[in-house]
């Protein structure tokens, strides 16, 4: 059966690659972003326009969530599941947070996620069909680092996690599952020139993470019809023990 899915955050990283993941096998997907000129470059490059629909704005206002499905639905028909993706992070010292800080991180991640959501959630129970929502949040929620003080960051997205077992319960009923993929060290856009031997240190595996891996995730927990409530970590062994 051909999904429609929406992917938020979609312009680069693991939201870009799992966009290029559904379209390969053949789904339809929504894309979106905040910058316009780069989730047109991204549609581009997954070369595939009868299979996607793009919207870019920021998903912390709102009516961008109503906007992606009603989009959705004006193009496919319907929304099957919906990956958040999209999302900010960044580190500073907790005394040197300011309170435009937090909202920055609460409206990017949380507020961003929930009222995305809502709005699918509004069109799967319409739809009557059940469906799949796939948070995206991070292993740092269980396993902190000292060196990296970022617990702005981490507040919104531990409330992504709390959102997902939440809305699991919730939402059973209507048959859709809410998981969440936790992502430890990723080679992504927010890695940056990081430094990747003492990275890969802290996980068992012994190195970082691929926004292959991450997607490889994302689309088990689309289809997983037996698994809701579940934040999935993908971290390498990360929270589970060190290589050395």
């Amino acid at each position: 059966m051909v999904k429609t899915v929406i992917v938020t955050g979609s312009s680069s990283g693991i939201g870009r690659d799992s966009a290029r993941a559904f379209v390969a096998r053949g789904d339809n997907v929504v894309l979106n972003g905040r910058d316009a000129d780069k989730l047109a470059a991204v549609a581009d490059s997954l070369g595939a326009p009868s299979q996607l629909a793009v919207f870019a704005g920021d998903i912390g206002t709102p009516t961008t969530g109503s906007e992606l499905v009603r989009l959705a639905v004006e193009r496919f028909g319907r929304v099957d599941v919906l990956v958040n993706n999209a999302g900010i992070f960044g580190a500073k010292p907790f005394v040197d947070v300011t309170e435009a800080d937090l909202d920055s991180y609460l409206n990017g991640n949380l507020k961003g996620t929930y009222f995305t959501t809502q709005a699918v959630v509004r069109q799967l129970q319409a739809q009557k069909s059940g469906g799949s929502i796939v948070n995206i949040g991070t292993v740092l929620i269980n396993h902190a680092l000292a060196g990296l003080p970022a617990s702005a960051a981490l507040v919104s997205k531990g409330g992504v996690h709390a959102l997902t077992t939440s809305l699991a319960a919730e939402l059973a009923a209507d048959g859709i599952r809410v998981n969440a993929v936790a992502p430890g060290i990723i080679r992504t856009p927010l890695f940056g020139d990081g430094d990747e031997s003492a990275s890969g240190r802290l996980a068992l595996l012994n190195r970082i993470g691929e926004v292959s891996e991450t997607t490889a995730a994302v689309l088990y927990l689309a289809d997983a019809a037996f698994t809701t409530g579940h934040i999935f970590p993908v971290d390498g062994g990360f929270i589970s023990g060190r290589a050395a």
